[in-house]
């Protein structure tokens, strides 16, 4: 967003949305099965805030803040092998958020965990909230 967007909407303000994309969403719809995925696939997520609460999530058991940056998310049963995409975000539903990196990846001795390092724009581990989807 340009610097004069930003002073339009306020630094911590989206631009209007419109209807569009609404419509969009509907008409492209593809369910799992019909999209290639076996019946057994599973998607599970987290959303967590920067401290390590566990806000919402679905077969997210638990999350921890383990140091600056760094934190556990535990699922309900084993993800390893499984794709994790996270990305830095409020954890609200507006809003825009500051500026940082994720990194993801199983978690060493818990098969049910993902280990999530979280930095700021400039590469400094930084503490922030994310969103934390698993593929298995």
């Amino acid at each position: 967003m340009s610097e004069a967007s930003n002073a339009k909407h306020g630094a911590n303000e989206q631009p209007p949305a419109s209807v569009a994309p609404v419509d969009e969403s509907a008409a492209a719809f593809v369910s799992a099965i019909t999209g290639g995925l076996p019946l057994t696939a599973q998607v599970f997520f987290a959303v967590v805030e920067a401290n390590g609460t566990l806000v919402r999530g679905v077969g997210a058991v638990s999350s921890a803040r383990l140091g600056v940056g760094t934190y556990q998310v535990v699922f309900s049963q084993d993800v390893t092998g499984s794709a994790y995409l996270g990305t830095i975000g409020l954890t609200g539903n507006a809003g825009t958020s500051p500026a940082g990196q994720i990194a993801v990846v199983g978690r060493n001795g818990i098969p049910a965990g993902a280990y999530v390092q979280t930095f700021n724009a400039t590469g400094a581990a930084a503490d922030r909230s994310f969103h934390l989807s698993v593929l298995s």
